[in-house]
């Protein structure tokens, strides 16, 4: 059953009550007798169930659910290489 909230016009007292869509709305505020409106509000959305899987919806074409070459391309950092200078016999000896 859905919950719906109002409002006082007279002492802007808010209050929410559960109603069957059936049900008519109520018009007489419980607290000073004044006339009341229902208030939009954004529904209470509660998903039960074990979860949501892919598997639970239907498949589209294996050419749409595998990636792309580009997206599976990953990024490397380029290699530094470090130089190091050694002198050779030849260069220690005439020096």
């Amino acid at each position: 059953m859905p919950l719906y909230e109002y409002q006082c016009d007279k002492c802007a007292h808010r209050f929410e009550v559960i109603q069957k869509f059936s049900d008519a709305p109520i018009e007489v505020c419980p607290k000073c007798g004044g006339p009341v409106k229902k208030l939009l509000s954004s529904p209470a959305i509660q998903f039960k169930g074990t979860g949501w899987y892919i598997t639970d919806y239907a498949r589209k074409s294996d050419k749409a659910t595998t990636p792309s070459s580009s997206e599976t391309k990953t990024e490397s950092k380029p290699e530094t290489k470090t130089e190091t200078k050694t002198e050779s016999k030849a260069d220690k000896q005439s020096g």
